[in-house]
């Protein structure tokens, strides 16, 4: 048998309450009960992003002063995106009632105008690609009310990780910390929420970095970071209000903390409901 096997304990910890996938980048997306997972994430997950024509960056809700509005979109693909070609057409719910799609030959046109600035949809990721991030005014993030400069990964539209998890053991505990917010996994933007099967409401996730997530009957996902959180926790979306004491409560509780970051081990298919094992290290 495998030494390393032998090294490994394996404990279930939950399984997938939700899944979700954003074709466009900084725009809502869509609730999936299914997802082939490959080397690069969520199949079509950021498949398409925004480019800012006058300084060449990616548009992201991370910079809210030219930004926030994507979170007023919605993008879902018009037909499942197949990993012989990920690159499908998508659909776009304006927040005029109206809808487009990628293949529209004046949809990014239609999106300039919307946004007020000009912008070019595409699926084809610039070289050296990077986008403005505002940090608010907020106690223990990393600035305070100053505009910076992130630099995605080579080839992808992602931040930094290719799945992102976040529990719901994480989301009651900050509830319960500001009972006046609106905790909402829309805010944090994951790919897979997770339900653990301890009742506690902790940041229990912290303790799994370093672990392997094994999820289903393929699927492993190294758990690389946890997820340090930004200005778009506290922008208005999906009917909830502005509200910069959910990214107050995050850094005072939990050192701006909320989540996990991975990165793909084994591809395969997941599913809503599959049950999820931390392997660590004996």
């Amino acid at each position: 048998m495998d030494a390393t096997k032998l090294s490994m304990v394996r404990t279930q910890v939950g399984s997938i309450a939700s899944l979700w996938r954003y074709p466009v980048k900084s725009m809502l997306g869509e609730a999936l009960n299914a997802s082939e997972v490959t080397s690069h994430g969520l199949l079509g997950d950021r498949a398409y992003a925004l480019l800012d024509t006058q300084s060449g960056r990616v548009a992201s809700a991370k910079n809210p002063k030219k930004w926030a509005k994507l979170l007023e979109f919605t993008a879902t693909f018009a037909e499942p995106p197949q990993p012989v070609d990920p690159i499908q057409p998508v659909k776009i719910a304006l927040p005029n009632g109206n809808s487009i799609t990628s293949d529209d030959a004046d949809a990014s046109e239609i999106l300039s105008n919307l946004l007020g600035r000009a912008v070019q949809l595409c699926s084809t990721v610039p070289e050296a690609a990077s986008l403005d991030q505002y940090w608010p005014p907020v106690e223990g993030t990393a600035q305070q009310d100053e505009v910076t400069q992130l630099f995605l990964p080579p080839g992808t539209f992602f931040d930094s990780c290719s799945i992102h998890a976040i529990t719901t053991a994480t989301l009651d505990r900050l509830q319960a910390l500001y009972p006046e917010g609106q905790f909402e996994p829309c805010r944090f933007r994951p790919n897979l929420v997770i339900a653990p099967t301890s009742p506690e409401s902790t940041f229990l996730e912290n303790d799994w970095v370093g672990g392997v997530l094994a999820i289903g009957d393929a699927v492993r996902l190294s758990i690389d970071t946890a997820c340090p959180r930004c200005v778009v926790t506290t922008l208005p979306q999906a009917g909830l209000p502005n509200d910069l004491n959910i990214l107050r409560t995050t850094a005072r509780y939990n050192d701006v903390i909320a989540g996990i970051r991975t990165s793909v081990l084994q591809g395969g298919t997941i599913h809503c409901d599959d049950p999820i094992w931390l392997e660590t290290a004996a």
